[in-house]
């Protein structure tokens, strides 16, 4: 089935108890795609399959080496195979950054990094020897700009936005297609949503006035946020299903303009400092182009 048709194709979703998850694998499901839907606690998507052949349900744990591997393994032993993986799952946990508990801080890592990566190396031998798949990682618009209290979460999100883009030049000749998906500001639908989110006091009140104010301003969105789930989900389908899709998949009216004011401030700086900046290299040092 390396040439699996559309509808043939067998999707792995991760975190699908809420949210993106969630809306993701209700429109595959509902697509016709044969979809593996999966929380750390299966009880919360075994709902999804509603007596479906073409839809099971799986426990994973993505920090889990374990857990892991017995999911794909299963999975694929079921469907057959792996043609899309998406990368959904993940935590958020904000704090000023002399304030963060170091323990929280090191799992959101292992949540949205290297269980992600884990992942992303369970499927890859199954990808690369079909010379056809497709892994979607979700970002965040929070990987392309940071905010004060938010900067270990923005740190997460640019490792993912880093390594995807290594990870697509690493397997775009294997016939594997990568995309990030950078969304922003995605609607809190219910306190379970929420959970997956923790909003550290402030201890110091030199940070009332930045931290503070962010963390206001996180509480005051809650259940307001623009960006609707389904509509997120639908563009993240059609990026898959259009073969011309960008890698960079930018969502909501933020995540556009916060691209757009990155990418400036990138020119700008390099532009302020370029003399001091050339000046580095070796006079017969050859343009050294990273591509």
């Amino acid at each position: 089935m390396s040439n699996a048709t559309t509808r043939e194709k067998v999707w792995l979703i991760t975190g699908c108890s809420t949210g993106l998850g969630r809306a993701l694998a209700t429109q595959t499901i509902d697509a016709g795609y044969r979809v593996a839907v999966t929380a750390r606690n299966i009880r919360s998507v075994e709902n999804l399959v509603g007596g479906r052949e073409r839809v099971a349900a799986y426990a994973l744990d993505i920090t889990d080496a374990m857990s892991v591997d017995t999911a794909v393994r299963e999975v694929t032993s079921h469907f057959g195979q792996v043609d899309v993986l998406v990368n959904n799952a993940g935590i958020g946990y904000f704090s000023a950054m002399e304030e963060s508990n170091d323990a929280a801080v090191r799992h959101m890592f292992d949540v949205n990094v290297f269980g992600l990566c884990s992942v992303v190396k369970a499927v890859l031998p199954g990808m690369r020897k079909r010379r056809s798949g497709h892994i979607v990682n979700v970002a965040s618009a929070g990987g392309i700009v940071a905010f004060p209290g938010v900067g270990y979460y923005n740190a997460t999100k640019w490792a993912v936005f880093g390594l995807t883009e290594a990870l697509q030049k690493e397997v775009a000749p294997l016939g594997i297609r990568v995309t990030v998906v950078a969304p922003s500001g995605l609607r809190v639908r219910s306190t379970s949503d929420a959970e997956h989110f923790a909003l550290a006091p402030i201890q110091n009140d030199d940070y009332a006035e930045t931290v503070g104010a962010m963390r206001r301003s996180l509480l005051e969105s809650f259940g307001n946020q623009p960006g609707d789930p389904e509509q997120a989900a639908r563009a993240i389908v059609q990026a898959v299903e259009d073969a011309g899709s960008p890698f960079r998949l930018f969502l909501g009216k933020a995540a556009i303009n916060y691209a757009r004011q990155r990418s400036r401030e990138l020119c700008d700086d390099a532009k302020a400092w370029e003399a001091v900046g050339l000046a580095v290299d070796f006079e017969d040092a050859e343009d050294e182009r990273l591509t």
